[in-house]
């Protein structure tokens, strides 16, 4: 489901910020989008021979639009890879588009997401998540933080949150959205349609707009911008 140089970036994620240890149940946030369903895979091959030995759970939020079925291919894949599947339903879609008509849901979302996803695996007894955000998100992030907030910041590879005592994990950081999108190709991932209003047209769209424009003139800009995010060290990061 995931070819072996894709795990061998994953590892070194894994290794280089020490986010998994030896006993950890780890959840898996799975969207059914190319890049969580690579994570969920990546992870589940990783599991078979790292020496810290860890299991894993999916879980899955039903964001409300209605698609009643559309889980169910997540549903096969985590049967076949031997990971237990757990499926929240919720009304975000409501909350955001029906009741605060939001113009600019996306952060509110990942926000609203985020806390439901903790709260899942807090009752499960999990105290770790593991998220999708791959090396691209990384510097489309830090480029809307300077470009819309004045400020230099990103997502943090590890992150604890007080609050529920739990631990959030990227491991994807060391992974070029590229790669993920010849992986889900390669191995025919279930990858599930995203209904969101909002997919495709939000503020990362245009970031992501700006970062295929200048690459044309500047190749390497990404891998500048990641490296010089490592080098400052943003909080969390290291080089």
């Amino acid at each position: 489901m995931v070819n072996s140089r894709l795990t061998g970036f994953v590892r070194r994620c894994v290794d280089d910020y020490d986010m998994i240890s030896d006993g950890d149940t780890v959840a898996v946030g799975v969207s059914g989008g190319k890049d969580s369903l690579t994570l969920l895979c990546a992870l589940a091959s990783l599991r078979r021979y790292h020496p810290k030995r860890f299991d894993l759970h999916a879980v899955t939020l039903d964001m409300g639009f209605g698609e009643a079925d559309a889980f169910l291919p997540i549903a096969k894949l985590c049967e076949v890879l031997d990971v237990p599947f757990t499926l929240q339903r919720t009304d975000v879609a409501r909350l955001l588009f029906e009741e605060r008509c939001e113009k600019n849901p996306c952060s509110l979302c990942a926000k609203i997401r985020r806390g439901a996803l903790n709260t899942i695996i807090t009752g499960l007894g999990i105290k770790k998540l593991a998220l999708a955000h791959h090396y691209d998100d990384a510097v489309e992030t830090f480029l809307l933080s300077l470009l819309y907030e004045g400020r230099l910041h990103c997502f943090q590879p590890v992150t604890y949150m007080s609050n529920t005592d739990t631990t959030q994990i990227r491991p994807l950081l060391y992974v070029k959205e590229s790669t993920i999108v010849d992986n889900a190709k390669q191995h025919s991932l279930p990858i599930v349609h995203n209904p969101c209003p909002m997919n495709g047209a939000s503020k990362r769209e245009e970031v992501k707009t700006l970062l295929k424009s200048l690459s044309a003139a500047y190749p390497d800009l990404k891998s500048k911008i990641f490296g010089a995010m490592q080098r400052l060290p943003l909080n969390g990061w290291k080089s």
